[in-house]
């Protein structure tokens, strides 16, 4: 569907702005799973936050529910895992829905650890509506980045992602032709307990042997209308989580809009990212695609190949003859 371009008023040329709420629930620590709703932040752009949209680009842009708004089509939010938190930055946000405490992220095994969990942000391609998204983020470095806040191993990043129009389950399906690249940057979490299981993403009815191997602790977690990659490692900056937007917006578009299209091209696409991820560093690059092809065949075939085995198997159980779909779950990897 084409947008329409609204006539020009006083309404118009407002732009979009995110500001707090003044919502103290917003600024406190709340116990786990306690934080507020987060804030669909997604919907409500203007005319001029998506003027100089390439058209193509458009596509993932709908029209709001108020005539000349505007509203994101892909939405993603992230959750911050940290050990702890810098003194008197536990304030209400425009990024973050809240906060909660969480054992899982604390320096050590029964300690307790935080999180900051965004509101639902729009997942956007280059331009000033994605520009005042990051915005957002640098007003939260103080939560995000290490320096001020620090985490450890124990900390992760989750990332959820949403399509308007699509379930949990056919996003899913969609991304698992594309998700060698996710695998490739973040394959040191895969023998992590919290997201090892269902390595391969299936789906029910994706074959004839699926065991529910979408369980909560799985790489990616169906939770409906929407899914949850677990694999994330933790955010240590601003830059990090500018980079993970970026590649998860790349992985999402070329999925959706190109489910035909051929992985390479994709790789091909995020190149840019994952250099700026190794800071220019291109034998590093070279190496995390080679791996990305790797893993995605992997999950296209259900199969264990030589190239991804050590950090599916780490422990070095499987036997090479048998590196197949029931061979993971014997191991308890589905």
């Amino acid at each position: 569907m084409s947008l329409k371009t609204p006539q020009k008023s006083n309404k118009m040329t407002n732009e979009i702005k995110y500001e707090t709420t003044n919502n103290s629930d917003r600024g406190q620590m709340q116990g786990y799973h306690r934080s507020p709703s987060p804030r669909e932040l997604q919907k409500s752009a203007k005319q001029s936050d998506i003027a100089n949209l390439k058209s193509k680009c458009r596509k993932n842009i709908t029209q709001g529910q108020i005539e000349g708004d505007f509203d994101a089509r892909f939405t993603i939010g992230m959750e911050v895992e940290k050990n702890r938190l810098h003194r008197n930055a536990v304030k209400e946000y425009p990024l973050f829905a809240g906060f909660e405490s969480d054992s899982s992220c604390g320096e050590t095994s029964g300690m307790r650890g935080y999180e900051a969990i965004t509101n639902i942000l729009p997942l956007l391609p280059k331009g000033k509506w994605r520009n005042k998204v990051f915005n957002m983020m640098f007003e939260a470095s103080k939560i995000i980045e290490d320096e001020h806040s620090p985490s450890n191993h124990r900390c992760g990043g989750h990332i959820t992602l949403a399509v308007d129009g699509l379930s949990g389950t056919e996003l899913m399906q969609k991304m698992r032709k594309n998700v060698g690249i996710v695998y490739s940057l973040f394959h040191k979490r895969i023998s992590n307990y919290y997201c090892c299981k269902n390595l391969t993403m299936q789906t029910e009815g994706d074959s004839d042997d699926w065991m529910g191997g979408d369980g909560r602790y799985s790489v990616c977690l169906n939770k409906g209308q929407t899914i949850e990659f677990r694999l994330i490692s933790r955010f240590q900056s601003v830059k990090q989580m500018m980079r993970r937007y970026e590649l998860m917006y790349e992985v999402v578009d070329f999925s959706v809009n190109n489910p035909n299209g051929n992985f390479n091209s994709l790789l091909k696409k995020v190149t840019p990212i994952v250099k700026s991820m190794y800071n220019g560093d291109m034998d590093k690059v070279a190496e995390k695609l080679e791996l990305a092809k790797a893993f995605q065949k992997m999950v296209n075939t259900n199969k264990v190949n030589r190239a991804v085995v050590k950090y599916v198997d780490p422990m070095n159980r499987m036997n090479p003859s048998d590196w197949f779909d029931a061979d993971l779950r014997r191991n308890g990897r589905n």
